[in-house]
């Protein structure tokens, strides 16, 4: 359902790459698209939970890249009213809850708001919903930060330091542990499949990056497949192309 932001103005392009007038763009003129969510994004596991859910939902967005390995783009002063904390993904809905148009930061945040919006992968029940935010928190605050940390370590430092390589990667493999037992007994981390399983994919997918050998988790390796196998999952993962 993506579609593509198209070509801007000669006068209005940056010379460096940067989508400073795409995000001024959007900002200023959301009203002109009145089913289109744009999503500012780039190609990490946080960024693709929101394009896998706007997949799963059928919403139809923008695509706008926010490429954070410059330092620069997430820090320019338009994408920062849309995004304070200068991380992505962020999205701008041109219809809010009350009609209006509302920007959203946080990856978390983005998928229980796309959930409240279009009814779907959030259980109705009360001990459902519960359930699957408790899974949602669970990546937020333990797999992402975790295995982001263990990335650093055993990918982005030149010379690797031992000591930050087996903290990260034990903890790597103990949240491992805790996901494989539970998906001994569930089919997905809830009793169905939600923003739960959406949030966590797209961190296991980069376990190589981690130094996890999936086959040592038979529970979520079989879940991972599953999951993968959704059309809509690899969509999700294709975006942004870079």
């Amino acid at each position: 359902m993506r579609k593509s932001p198209g070509s801007l103005p000669s006068e209005m392009r940056p010379n460096s790459g940067v989508t400073i007038a795409r995000i001024t763009s959007a900002k200023n003129n959301v009203t002109s698209h009145f089913t289109m969510i744009e999503l500012y994004t780039w190609s990490t596991p946080n960024g693709r939970k929101v394009s896998i859910m706007l997949e799963e939902c059928g919403l139809p967005y923008n695509v706008h890249k926010i490429n954070i390995g410059t330092n620069s783009e997430q820090f320019a002063p338009d994408y920062l009213k849309i995004n304070p904390n200068g991380k992505i993904p962020s999205i701008v809905d041109p219809e809010g809850p009350d009609g209006k148009p509302i920007a959203m930061m946080e990856s978390g945040a983005i998928l229980v708001y796309l959930a409240g919006k279009t009814g779907k992968f959030l259980p109705r029940s009360a001990r459902g919903k519960y359930e699957a935010l408790q899974w949602l928190m669970f990546q937020m605050g333990g797999v992402g930060p975790m295995f982001g940390q263990a990335h650093h370590f055993m990918r982005a430092k030149k010379d690797e330091i031992p000591y930050g390589s087996e903290r990260y990667g034990n903890e790597a493999k103990r949240l491992y542990g805790v996901m494989d037992r539970h998906l001994a007994a569930h089919k997905h981390f809830a009793d169905e499949y939600t923003i739960a399983d959406m949030a966590i994919y797209p961190w296991v997918a980069r376990h190589e990056w981690h130094r996890v050998e999936l086959a040592q988790f038979p529970n979520v390796k079989r879940w991972y497949d599953a999951l993968g196998a959704r059309p809509a999952v690899q969509r999700g993962m294709a975006v942004p192309q870079v």
